[in-house]
């Protein structure tokens, strides 16, 4: 962002606790993510939302939209990235159904969206293992790191007029 931006002012501030799950997010999420004040927000916490399933992790991703859009906060949701435990092409496996469930509420709420479980798939589609992106059984190495990156900034443009 800030070669894209090399005048802007740009703190990024991250919230995340690791091993979290969006209804624990959802919890601290006005005291601990909104007090920043964020022009931005990104959601990620579906790898972590298997163990509380997909009804309480749609509940706690409506309640931070709902917040952040009445606060008038850009929100980009995120897909999950790739894990050797899931079975990534079988629409049944908890994380692509956690996927589709991220891809539906960024169309029902307008908000951008981010699919590294997609980027993840063609990548592994276009004959490339999945451990090419992974540090470990369920995170991103740099290269799963930079993939997602990429399309991230996508949302990030630069206005040619000014």
């Amino acid at each position: 962002l800030k070669e894209r931006f090399p005048h802007a002012v740009i703190n990024v501030i991250v919230t995340a606790i690791g091993g979290e799950n969006s209804v624990r997010g959802a919890e601290r999420f006005e005291a601990e993510v909104l007090t920043h004040r964020p022009d931005i927000l990104l959601i990620d916490y579906a790898l972590n939302d298997r163990g509380v399933g997909l009804e309480k992790a749609r509940d706690a991703w409506v309640s931070m939209i709902q917040q952040a859009q009445s606060r008038n906060i850009k929100v980009i949701l995120l897909t999950p990235t790739g894990d050797h435990r899931a079975e990534l092409n079988d629409p049944d496996d908890s994380l692509n159904q956690h996927a589709a469930q991220i891809r539906k509420l960024a169309r029902d709420y307008e908000v951008g969206l981010v699919d590294s479980f997609q980027l993840f798939k063609d990548y592994i589609e276009a004959g490339n293992s999945l451990d090419d992106l992974m540090s470990q059984v369920n995170h991103p190495n740099r290269k799963g790191h930079d993939l997602v990156t990429v399309a991230l900034l996508d949302w990030f443009s630069v206005d040619e007029k000014n």
